[in-house]
């Protein structure tokens, strides 16, 4: 069955620059679907994230200010915690979140724990949103998705050669001082992400 698109759906699918004006929140909505849309549907959530105990893999990201950094770089008193997102740049919920987390950055640090985030989005596309947004804590660049792929996170219904070749399933991942992942949180759908009062819970707690 052939579906007609009608003039307004199709602008909605325009990039902004298209247009002329900055992005909606109705575009950007719009990209995240087409991100599900180039997935595969499958029956079962698959069993993503490494288990608790196991050790860490090494990682090679780079932060905001072009900086290589490592496991030993990042870790707090405590640890690191990574969230590990799908996009800074076309995928809303994952703003949402980002925007979201300045709040657990603060209390995860007297806690002795660093707050990082990490995407596949270029060095570029992190510094600006990072600047944009005024976030005080650290957007990690995982080109070639290295590390997502590391944490056994890659999103393998991405249809290859796809933009979003590459994305991870969200999740948070609690790695402490000796190198270890102790805690993952994982997301409930795409659009829901474990609550920042979790994430500071989680961390005291650990």
């Amino acid at each position: 069955m052939i579906r007609t698109l009608s003039l307004v759906s199709v602008l909605a699918l325009l990039p902004a620059t298209a247009c002329g004006q900055e992005p909606s929140e109705e575009a950007l909505n719009a990209k995240a679907a087409e991100a599900e849309m180039a997935i595969e549907a499958r029956a079962e959530t698959p069993q993503v994230g490494l288990p608790n105990g196991a050790e860490a893999p090494a990682v090679s990201l780079v932060d905001t200010a072009g900086e290589t950094q490592t496991l030993e770089t990042l870790a707090g008193p405590k640890g690191t915690v990574f969230a590990f997102v799908r996009s800074a740049d076309w995928c809303p919920y994952c703003k949402k979140q980002l925007l979201d987390l300045e709040a657990a950055a603060a209390p995860l640090a007297a806690a002795g724990w660093t707050l990082v985030a990490v995407s596949y989005d270029p060095v570029e596309t992190l510094a600006g949103y990072k600047a944009d947004k005024g976030l005080t804590y650290e957007l990690l660049s995982d080109e070639g998705s290295a590390a997502i792929k590391a944490f056994n996170l890659l999103n393998t219904e991405v249809k290859p050669g796809s933009r979003y070749e590459g994305i991870p399933h969200p999740a948070i991942v609690f790695v402490n001082a000796d190198g270890h992942v102790v805690k993952t949180l994982r997301e409930e759908g795409y659009k829901t992400r474990p609550a920042v009062d979790l994430v500071i819970e989680t961390a005291e707690g650990l």
